[in-house]
């Protein structure tokens, strides 16, 4: 393994560190899928229905990414329910005045995890996933 992480690791574990590219992009992709299945599914009832299987499932995919992406700039991965909670809060758009507060703190996600690089050299969560392993 050369340190680079897959998609199917990335959505489904929060184990070891993702560089900023991958993350990014998994976020997105997390995020398009969620509006796209509240504008598909707009009546409440079915929403109600199929939203127990369909928002679990996102919110830990984007556990796991917001977790990697963590590990990879040498902070916890429980910052992710923090970023998590102001998602669900803000979503779709912020109203009063907690909604701000949660808006800035994904600003803070936006800039920490979307443009600040990710820890040069391995840290205590796995090696740089830019930096390929020497070969054994």
């Amino acid at each position: 393994m050369n340190g680079q992480t897959g998609f199917g690791e990335l959505f489904l574990s929060a184990n070891g560190r993702a560089s900023r590219l991958p993350s990014t992009l998994a976020a997105a992709a997390l995020l398009t899928l969620a509006a796209l299945y509240e504008a598909a599914v707009e009546d409440p009832i079915p929403r109600l229905l199929t939203g127990v299987v369909v928002y679990p499932v996102l919110i830990y995919c984007g556990a796991c990414v917001l977790s990697k992406r963590l590990h990879d700039r040498g902070r916890s991965g429980w910052w992710a329910a923090l970023i998590l909670v102001s998602i669900i809060a803000c979503w779709p758009h912020p109203i009063g005045f907690f909604d701000f507060l949660f808006f800035l703190v994904l600003v803070w996600a936006g800039v920490e995890l979307a443009v600040m690089p990710g820890e040069p050299g391995a840290n205590r969560y796995g090696p740089n996933p830019l930096r390929p392993l020497a070969p054994a």
